[in-house]
């Protein structure tokens, strides 16, 4: 059988030509250049989704920004990743993420972005937790504004169980656990968006306990989840009280013996 080839198009990155395989989108162009694109919502082994809105960049011809994660390269295109318009999008994206949400547990590249765009996290006010009654309140209800107090996504931690913890005040809507739950990985459909808005989070079906669910705890949420606001209670815990260090940790990639798939764990061990 002859072996078929992938044409290759020509896409133009900051000035630079860059030679990708047909149907690769900007963002694989903008990685094979070595140009640094923030990403909050995507993963190799998911769907875009195209909802974080920090990997975008400017496309001559195209009069919006557009989200690099999705879009395909085509012949001639030509791409800036570093104008003023496209560092001033993803900084206020990255603002008003900081103002609303707790992103202490992010990863070390969101915080290297939010240095490299000189974020100002009060740009929007100082976060007011006081309010945090989202699970309580009708959905679109909010105090009077007073101005000057950022509105947060802060709720109480659920914690159901041994196994897992859900702080969704550190969560940012990327829909990666979504997805991962869902048709890309599990299948099994255990979580989605409810509400509308500022309203809008993550729950489980009728807003069930995550025991009482269709969660069968393969931790592929976790996995992918960039922020920390799904987390297992183990590393909860130890954070709680100090005792979490990851430079203390010894990591094995093992395979989990629940069934015939052979999926990989890694075993974070800390004495």
């Amino acid at each position: 059988v002859e072996k078929q080839t992938i044409p290759l198009v020509e896409v133009t990155i900051d000035d630079e030509v860059v030679r990708v395989p047909e149907g690769s989108t900007l963002l694989d162009a903008c990685r094979v250049q070595g140009v640094d694109t923030p990403t909050l919502c995507y993963l190799d082994t998911l769907t875009p989704v195209n909802v974080c809105r920090v990997c975008v960049v400017e496309l001559e011809g195209s009069r919006t920004l557009v989200p690099s994660c999705s879009r395909k390269v085509h012949p001639g295109a030509v791409v800036h990743t570093n104008t003023p318009r496209v560092r001033h999008s993803r900084k206020l994206v990255l603002e008003l993420l900081a103002s609303s949400v707790d992103l202490s547990l992010a990863s070390g590249d969101v915080k290297r972005w939010m240095t490299d765009y000189e974020v100002d996290a009060t740009k929007f006010g100082l976060s007011d937790v006081s309010h945090a009654d989202r699970d309580s309140r009708s959905p679109g209800h909010h105090h009077v504004p007073d101005g000057m107090t950022a509105e947060t996504v802060e709720q109480p931690v659920k914690i159901h169980d041994e196994m897992y913890v859900r702080d969704y005040s550190k969560c940012i809507l990327c829909y990666k656990c979504v997805e991962a739950c869902g048709e890309d990985a599990q299948n099994t459909f255990a979580i989605a968006v409810a509400g509308r808005g500022f309203d809008a989070r993550i729950s489980t079906e009728f807003d069930q306990r995550l025991d009482d669910s269709a969660c069968v705890y393969c931790g592929n949420c976790i996995g992918v989840c960039p922020t920390g606001a799904l987390m297992f209670k183990s590393e909860h815990d130890r954070r709680a009280t100090g005792e979490w260090d990851e430079s203390k940790q010894d990591v094995t990639r093992t395979v989990c013996p629940y069934c015939g798939v052979g999926c990989n764990l890694e075993l974070h061990v800390q004495d």
